[in-house]
């Protein structure tokens, strides 16, 4: 099955379990959807990431999966937090919600937020990343 992205350079993975991490980071690599793959074990790195490179576009990612159920900060807190940041980072990142949870409330609700562009259940796989294409680079 062959994946390819559509203007996909730098990809983000935010997930607190280092094995959903690195199955992401495999299978994104393995069908070339993005160039670069840069993952993160907290909501925190990911806001902190996003903030450090805010004034550099070309080095923020296009793309950000992100877990819902991570200590300390959750996908949700996080949304809260991005909704700070300038409007340069939320117009180049897409994120897509990709959790094991199978709360229905929790789709809902990240469904309701304007930067979720998809809601996935774990793990990655390639018909999913051709379902992000599908649903949030079109």
């Amino acid at each position: 099955m062959e994946v390819a992205a559509k203007n996909c350079k730098r990809v983000m993975v935010v997930d607190d379990a280092e094995i959903d991490r690195y199955m992401a980071e495999k299978i994104m690599t393995k069908y070339k959807f993005a160039e670069e793959v840069i993952t993160v074990e907290s909501a925190m790195d990911a806001l902190e990431y996003l903030t450090s490179h805010q004034n550099m576009p070309d080095s923020l990612p296009c793309l950000i999966l992100l877990d819902i159920n991570m200590p300390e900060m959750s996908g949700f807190d996080f949304l809260d937090e991005y909704a700070k940041l300038p409007e340069l980072v939320k117009r180049k990142c897409i994120i897509v919600m990709l959790s094991s949870s199978m709360l229905p409330e929790d789709h809902e609700r990240a469904m309701l937020s304007p930067y979720v562009c998809d809601f996935l259940d774990k793990p990655l796989n390639p018909v999913k990343l051709q379902t992000v294409q599908a649903a949030c680079f079109c």
